[in-house]
């Protein structure tokens, strides 16, 4: 076969694969071809999709998997297409819950209710509904609790290839707080 039968076949398993997309051993698997060769393959599609701007689509690797995705510069006649209602977005409890769910998972739900200082079932019902998190396990000890961490559909709404692409968490001043109040103790201490 040549080489564009070859694309076209990584095309074609990429489209059917949808938003799952595909891994690399998958593709060399159903390929039966070396990683290597898939990998170059990968590439030649991408920059295809990339430099011809009569293209549509672009190829991108998310969470570990190859998938097809729509052009960024065509999202205002996407948007046009699918009406997101407003019922879509997310609240700020719900907003909050995911925030200490993807950067503390696998987390109880009482886990993150100590954090936020509310209850959280409701913005964990409405996160799982949305598929944003799921189950990822049961906690050790008296009631095995449900253990919580976000989905691949969390990755791909966000953009992110994995969890490490989280920006990083300000610096918290609470040492500084604690010392400040050890200071000021020692110090009315010593009056005393």
């Amino acid at each position: 076969m040549s080489s564009e039968n070859w694309l076209g076949i990584l095309e074609s398993l990429l489209f059917a694969a949808g938003d799952e997309g595909l891994t690399l051993k998958q593709i060399a698997k159903v390929m039966e071809l070396p990683e290597f060769e898939v990998e170059e393959m990968i590439r030649l599609l991408k920059n295809d999709y990339d430099h011809n701007e009569n293209r549509g689509i672009s190829l991108i690797q998310i969470a570990g998997t190859y998938q097809l995705a729509t052009k960024k510069e065509y999202a205002i006649y996407l948007k046009r297409l699918v009406e997101v209602p407003n019922a879509s977005t997310l609240s700020q409890a719900a907003l909050e819950t995911l925030t200490i769910i993807a950067y503390k998972q696998p987390i109880t739900r009482a886990e993150i209710e100590e954090i936020r200082g509310v209850k959280t079932e409701r913005p964990i019902q409405t996160l799982v509904a949305k598929g944003l998190i799921q189950e990822v396990g049961r906690a050790e000890g008296t009631g095995r609790a449900i253990l919580y961490g976000t989905t691949k559909e969390f990755l791909d709404y966000f953009g992110l290839k994995d969890l490490k692409e989280l920006p990083p968490l300000p610096e918290t001043e609470e040492n500084d707080i604690t010392q400040e109040e050890a200071d000021l103790f020692f110090e009315k201490l010593s009056k005393d």
